[in-house]
């Protein structure tokens, strides 16, 4: 297998790019480095990906040539994307999640090896409250959301006109190491070790979330990939079985440090889900997904990763 990674030097792409290789594939992993956050934090994550054997470069799929990359892939993971709901220009959302969407199809319509292309979508295109099955309408309330479910149409578009097989996965408020810096744990974890205020959007502590361990989102990917049967033509959420109120995941991540969080609180926030519930059933049934990191073991192995890699007080 020939597999490639977009995004392979962020939070979730990283991860999938790393447990492919080790599980024997040939692994080639790409991402542009967008200024979003740390240039140094990606690097680590290549790092790690180049000790594991993946293969990477460095390109943009808006404006770099692909044909070199995409030559005998047999499966592509397509991670890469604008993350994020604040202070990120809308133009930003439509290069980085629905252009380089549909100029990775394009580089890839005509393929004889390949054998599936998963896109990572996200639970934001549900919007404000997520708690359905992959058939609930989708009303995004966010440019990210809205974005991600044009690329979604996109992806689809392709599978019917061009015979690109396709599938789709929507994960939920995953956590774990690499989170990005401007993540809720990665930033709570700092303040809590800085002993400094968190700032926390008025009414977001009520929220309720359906956070998932990175690991069991890669487990989800790596089930419908190699399902093809199964999964190209599909839509599958993938998350946690646990529902928690954000206010109650901010009172475990104090208990793991031993240390209390300081809240300050500050106006709503537009865009913010209110309340998320995986609806996952579909892909336990299609594809046997079952998620299976507590909430606590999550947080747990964040703030290792956070002590070891990141904290260098």
């Amino acid at each position: 297998m020939k597999i490639l990674v977009t995004g392979a030097a962020g939070f979730i792409g990283s991860h999938i790019a790393e447990r492919l290789a080790k599980d024997g594939h040939e692994v080639v992993g790409l991402d542009n480095f967008s200024p979003y956050y740390s240039r140094d934090l990606k690097e680590k994550n290549v790092e790690a990906l180049k000790r594991a054997g993946v293969v990477f470069y460095e390109l943009d799929l808006v404006t770099d040539d692909l044909s070199s990359v995409v030559e005998g892939v047999t499966h592509v993971v397509h991670c890469a994307a604008q993350p994020g709901i604040s202070n990120t220009p809308r133009e930003a959302y439509e290069r980085n999640n629905v252009q380089a969407t549909e100029s990775l199809l394009r580089a890839l319509v005509g393929s004889d090896t390949l054998v599936c292309f998963l896109y990572t979508s996200t639970s934001s295109v549900y919007g404000l409250h997520a708690d359905g099955d992959e058939t609930t309408e989708p009303t995004p309330a966010s440019d990210y959301g809205d974005t991600k479910l044009e690329a979604e149409r996109i992806v689809e578009r392709y599978r019917k006109d061009d015979g690109v097989p396709t599938t789709i996965v929507r994960p939920y408020s995953v956590i774990g190491p690499r989170e990005r810096p401007e993540k809720l744990f990665t930033k709570l974890i700092t303040s809590i070790l800085d002993d400094e205020e968190f700032p926390l959007f008025k009414g977001s502590d009520e929220h309720i979330r359906s956070y998932t361990y990175v690991g069991d989102i890669v487990d989800g990917v790596v089930l419908a990939l190699f399902n093809p049967d199964k999964s190209v033509g599909e839509i599958f959420n993938i998350g946690g079985d646990e529902v928690i109120t954000t206010g109650q995941a901010i009172q475990v991540v104090s208990d793991v440090i031993g240390k209390t969080a300081k809240i300050k609180h500050l106006p709503t926030r537009k865009g913010d889900q209110e309340f998320t519930r995986a609806n996952f059933s579909k892909a336990e049934r299609v594809l046997g997904y079952r998620p299976k990191t507590t909430f606590r073991e999550a947080i747990e192995k964040q703030i290792e990763w956070y002590l070891n890699e990141i904290y260098k007080k």
